[in-house]
């Protein structure tokens, strides 16, 4: 199996030189890495930037709050804010549900604060196997209700989107879809899902993932299984919003790359969510794998600067 599912959709074109050679490096990379199955391990090594994914130190401008969770703990929020915030960007982390942190991703929120003039306010929700479904999502959805209450009184601007990447893009659009079933739909106005799993039943190209760069198709199964208690139905709306009714949700913004064993989530996903009546638009970058949006390279400048016009979108509108 070629490690890009698609490369036939596209002309050999579309696929620039800079990213089959920044594919080809990450390929020889992840060549020389061990196979890891301890959570413990492949997180230590995820948070050092060890893995495939690339990581970006600590803003030195964050803060840290913490609001209280529904089984009684705390969850931590990590801000990164400009002075004057237009928005507040929710976001959620992606690892897979069992790894990744709040701060991460520090790189990527300075940069929509610094070019949206967006707070941003990550989510430190409670990671599997040690806390399965629901906790992650439960900690997300009292995230979310929590800023609904206090954006306006702490950043000074009710205009709220929501996003995150991969297990974050799920944890997005899962939380969205509690929010409008609680009545609280209209909060959040758009909605920035990055090569999200949606299907955790696993669509098309994610059981077709056998050789694909940085994740494939056992790594998704021992994710979810981590993830997900056994005897849960996959394909129940909480667990899989690709089975939901998306009627009354925001705009939207996927973003995937055709070389991403999750290529078909976004597509289904896209298709679904404007059939339910809602707007969208689907960002399909060619040769573009799982996480590309965290490399150094042409494509993920281009993917990021479409998800900051999203932003500022977001921010002009009324």
């Amino acid at each position: 199996m070629s490690p890009c599912l698609v490369e036939a959709l596209f002309q050999p074109a579309a696929v620039t030189a800079q990213t089959k050679a920044s594919n080809e490096a990450l390929a020889r990379k992840l060549a020389r890495l061990p196979v890891l199955t301890d959570f413990a391990e492949t997180r230590r090594r995820f948070a050092l930037g060890e893995g495939p994914i690339p990581a970006t130190p600590r803003s030195r401008h964050a803060t840290t709050l913490n609001i209280p969770g529904k089984d009684g703990g705390e969850i931590g929020l990590h801000i990164v804010a400009p002075r004057a915030p237009k928005g507040v960007f929710l976001h959620i982390h992606g690892g897979g549900w069992t790894m990744g942190a709040a701060d991460m991703r520090d790189g990527s929120l300075e940069r929509i604060a610094e070019n949206t003039q967006f707070a941003c306010v990550s989510v430190e929700y409670r990671l599997a196997p040690e806390h399965p479904y629901p906790a992650g999502p439960d900690d997300c959805e009292t995230a979310a209700r929590w800023l609904i209450t206090e954006a306006r009184p702490i950043f000074g601007t009710q205009k709220l989107v929501i996003g995150g990447e991969s297990a974050g893009a799920h944890l997005s659009a899962v939380t969205l879809l509690r929010l409008r079933s609680a009545g609280l739909g209209a909060a959040f106005r758009g909605a920035n899902l990055v090569f999200g799993a949606f299907d955790l039943s696993l669509t098309p190209s994610a059981l077709l993932a056998d050789a694909t760069l940085v994740t494939e198709r056992e790594r998704m199964e021992r994710a979810r299984a981590a993830f997900l208690p056994v005897g849960l139905d996959r394909r129940h709306p909480d667990v899989s919003p690709l089975y939901a009714d998306l009627r009354g949700l925001p705009p939207a913004l996927f973003t995937i790359g055709t070389c991403d064993p999750l290529l078909d989530d976004s597509l289904f996903m896209h298709s679904r969510w404007i059939a339910a009546g809602n707007a969208a638009d689907l960002a399909i970058y060619p040769g573009g794998v799982h996480g590309f949006t965290a490399f150094d390279t042409e494509l993920a400048e281009q993917a990021n600067a479409r998800i900051d016009r999203f932003l500022e979108k977001v921010a002009d509108g009324d």
